[in-house]
């Protein structure tokens, strides 16, 4: 080994006992204000008369884990207030908005809602512990295939739906969004109120077990809701029998013409 003698002998130093008094002033500090940060803490121990000075009172508050993570809040552009006015036809807006709720133990899901406003059509219904803006984007994708494309989504200004993966598709398939203003869900009626009808009628009525059982039972209300409930604004006809009707209609008037 090639080591001097003096650095051979030399004997470690036990950091916790040489700062064991900054400790205990840190700990003190911060068991009375949990959040915080260095320099406040720092501070606190100065008016408390000890002569630490700033580097020495620093690399202890990292060393116990103390230097807190920051997160500063994104700022929500400016959003003109968009009209709510949607002709009576399939695939014009789409309106998209989240819930949240727990299963029985107690565990905590997401609720991804998708209308069509036109026709008033439930379009689906998603549930998982997480549904990141990568997950709606497949799920657009699922929709695309069988349903095809709004030509606009109304929602609010979430983290999916201003996330740029999110943005940048609906902008290859000219989808126009329309972010509502910042705390005016009334903006988003029509999803709100689906929301609170899923809400009562599903989320509220039923104890689920586990995920699977809460999807199982999301999908057979939608079939209910869209095959046998009758909307009082779409004259008391189911959303999809009413989709049926002015697509039948459209397409005979575009034969006479």
């Amino acid at each position: 080994m090639f080591l001097s003698r003096v650095s051979y002998y030399k004997r470690g130093i036990d950091w916790s006992e040489r700062d064991g008094p900054l400790i205990e002033a840190l700990n003190m500090v911060i068991g009375q204000h949990g959040r915080w940060g260095f320099w406040k803490c720092y501070g606190r121990v100065k008016l408390d008369g000890h002569s630490w000075n700033h580097k020495r009172v620093y690399r202890v508050y990292c060393a116990m884990g103390l230097n807190l993570k920051r997160r500063t809040k994104k700022r929500v552009p400016a959003r003109e207030r968009q009209s709510m006015e949607v002709p009576n036809m399939p695939n014009r807006v789409w309106s998209l908005d989240f819930m949240s709720d727990t299963l029985y133990s107690g565990r905590r899901f997401r609720v991804l809602n998708i209308l069509d406003e036109g026709v008033r059509e439930a379009l689906s219904i998603v549930i998982d512990t997480s549904l990141p803006a990568g997950r709606l984007v497949r799920v657009m994708e699922e929709l695309r295939e069988w349903r095809g494309l709004p030509g606009a989504i109304r929602c609010d200004n979430g983290p999916e739906l201003t996330s740029q993966s999110f943005v940048d598709w609906c902008g290859e398939h000219g989808i126009e969004i329309l972010y509502i203003q910042p705390g005016k869900p009334v903006q988003n009626a029509y999803i709100e109120r689906f929301n609170r009808t899923f809400r009562e009628e599903v989320l509220d009525a039923y104890l689920f077990e586990d995920l699977e059982q809460a999807q199982d039972m999301a999908n057979y209300w939608l079939r209910g809701y869209n095959e046998q409930r009758p909307h009082e604004s779409l004259g008391g006809l189911p959303p999809s029998v009413f989709r049926e009707k002015v697509t039948s209609k459209s397409s005979t008037l575009e034969l006479s013409t």
